[in-house]
């Protein structure tokens, strides 16, 4: 048996819902002007980077952002055309392949990521509590932190 939501319940959830549709489309706009990058494309680059070796099967990486494979082969072909990934077969199953964080792929990533959390803060910080705005400047820094932990290992003694 399933309980119906009472009225006020389903006010508060569609006020939910509108208020998060409408703060995705403004960051989607803020991430695109400053980056040229999708959110989807964002994603995929977050996951790419934390993945070992910076790269994914591509059935771990549609499954770990909910697209459908049809979707991910777009997403994915889209991203190559710009350079940001590669798709290669995978070493141990020669039918299937994996995403590859390029080179300017991670630049990208760690040119945005400053950008796309300047516009969370702005959109988000006056409706967070104070426990969320801590959790989301966690998530962040950790990701900053990878991200400059990535470069410095790819850096090698002829770099500098």
């Amino acid at each position: 048996m399933t309980e119906s939501l009472n009225p006020v319940r389903l006010a508060c959830w569609r006020a939910y819902i509108e208020s998060s549709q409408r703060l995705f489309t403004q960051l989607e706009e803020d991430l695109r002007a400053d980056s040229e990058l999708s959110f989807a494309d964002y994603h995929v680059l977050v996951l790419l980077s934390e993945a070992p070796g910076q790269r994914l099967r591509m059935g771990e990486l549609a499954g770990r952002l909910v697209f459908s494979p049809s979707r991910l082969t777009y997403q994915i072909s889209s991203m190559q055309k710009r350079g940001l990934v590669a798709k290669e077969s995978c070493p141990e199953d020669r039918r299937g392949s994996e995403a590859v964080l390029t080179a300017a792929g991670l630049l990208t990533l760690r040119d945005a990521a400053p950008h796309h959390l300047a516009s969370v803060r702005t959109h988000l910080m006056d409706d967070l509590d104070d426990a969320e705005v801590a959790c989301l400047t966690r998530v962040f820094e950790r990701l900053g932190r990878r991200l400059r932990a990535a470069r410095d290992a790819s850096s090698t003694p002829a770099d500098n």
